[in-house]
């Protein structure tokens, strides 16, 4: 396999024109050709044969099995035609300029201080048309309205003392911060269940101590009926079923 050639530089001088081109003769069919040639007008073979073993077929064969051919020369006035091309020009790149920085920084915060003040001003100017226009529409003061006059309210009478409130629990229920004998009686009646009140006294005043043991006594004898801790008519039932009057 061939190698390419080097690169060689362009040549400045007129160009080269090919004198003489030497071309691979083809021997198989030129012999057959003077084969017929030689049939046709009678030579002997022999004598052919013979000058091509000494070396080719006339004085234009070349060493190798080459044959020269001549070429044609120029045509007048050809040179005066040739023109050389102009030299390419390398395409020069031109250098390019360092941005400073902060430049588009620079850039930005101008382009957004125009737009600010372009806004500002056009919001003034809706501003000022908009206070001319309420100031245009804005309507005559009427007179002043004078209150109507109001006549004197007249007395009401008064109406009956309202009544006094009600025990939602029932008469004679007592709670906590009572006093009287009937506490008193409550107390001398716990005193006479075991464990319920023991070692109380019967000062006559519903205390925390007296309300948890009617506490303690709804819930062992389960008596719902009333609140707890509150002596209601439930639990008095339930108290005086279970002991006898004035006993202590």
């Amino acid at each position: 396999m061939s190698t390419p050639s080097e690169p060689r530089p362009p040549h400045d001088g007129p160009a080269l024109e090919p004198i003489r081109v030497l071309r691979p003769r083809r021997t198989d069919a030129l012999a057959e050709l003077m084969r017929e040639f030689q049939q046709e007008t009678g030579r002997d073979p022999g004598r052919q044969e013979t000058g091509r073993a000494s070396g080719g077929y006339g004085s234009g064969r070349g060493p190798g099995g080459y044959e020269s051919v001549t070429l044609p020369g120029p045509p007048a006035g050809s040179e005066a035609l040739t023109q050389e091309l102009p030299p390419v020009a390398r395409e020069t790149r031109r250098p390019t300029r360092a941005v400073p920085p902060g430049a588009g920084l620079r850039r930005a915060a101008v382009a957004v201080a125009v737009l600010a003040a372009a806004v500002i001003g056009f919001g003034g100017a809706l501003l000022l048309h908009g206070e001319h226009k309420d100031a245009s529409a804005a309507p005559a003061p009427g007179p002043p309205r004078t209150a109507p006059s109001t006549p004197d309210p007249t007395p009401t009478p008064p109406g009956p003392a309202a009544p006094a409130p009600v025990d939602p629990d029932g008469a004679g229920t007592l709670r906590e911060g009572a006093t009287g004998p009937e506490v008193t009686e409550l107390q001398q009646r716990l005193l006479d269940i075991p464990d319920v009140y023991r070692d109380g006294s019967t000062s006559g005043s519903y205390d925390p101590t007296l309300t948890a043991a009617v506490a303690r006594f709804q819930l062992w004898y389960g008596i719902r009926g009333d609140e707890t801790g509150v002596y209601g008519n439930d639990t008095r039932a339930a108290l005086e079923s279970r002991t006898a009057a004035g006993t202590s």
